[in-house]
Formats: C-alpha cells, structure tokens, sequence
C-alpha cells in the first residue's frame, strides 16, 4: 500500500491505497476542479459547505451516469427483442 501526496482547493492531503498513482491524482483533479467550480459559484462558501455542494454535484453525475446506463441497456433489450422479430 502507498502513499500519494494530492493537493484539493489548496490544501495538501495524504492518500493511501493501492490504486494506481496517476488514477490517484485524477481523482483528486477531479475532486479539486468540483470544489473550486462551487467557490467560484459561491465565493464566500465555507470549505465545509463547498465539500457538502461539491459532494452532492458528483453524486448527481454518479446518478445520472448510473441511470443511463440503465437506459441504455433498456434500449439494448428492445433492440434485441425487435431483431428477433425478423429472423
């Protein structure tokens, strides 16, 4: 297990695991990236509260990623009932 020194919304962070580095640190790009869009949407944000926003705005995209794929395997089935209407 290692350790990985990342830095989100300017504070430095130790991250273990045994995760790929470079997976690491896109997580915490990303992590950083969704923090910084909440303070620049709300500058006067606590830190806390940005993590809370930040939280629930990855949560959403989670979501939304998760439910298409469930669409997309819907669609997937009906195709696959359809084509077999032909044969």
């Amino acid at each position: 297990m290692g350790s990985i020194e990342v830095v989100i919304l300017g504070q430095r962070y130790t991250i273990k695991g045994d995760a790929d580095e470079e997976y690491i640190r896109k997580l915490a790009d990303f992590v950083d990236k969704k923090m910084k869009e909440v303070i620049e949407a709300a500058p006067n944000t606590s830190p806390l509260k940005a993590s809370i926003l930040a939280a629930l705005n990855i949560a959403d995209e989670l979501h939304k990623a998760d439910q298409s794929k469930v669409d997309l395997g819907s669609l997937e089935e009906k195709a696959n009932v359809l084509s077999g209407l032909f044969d």
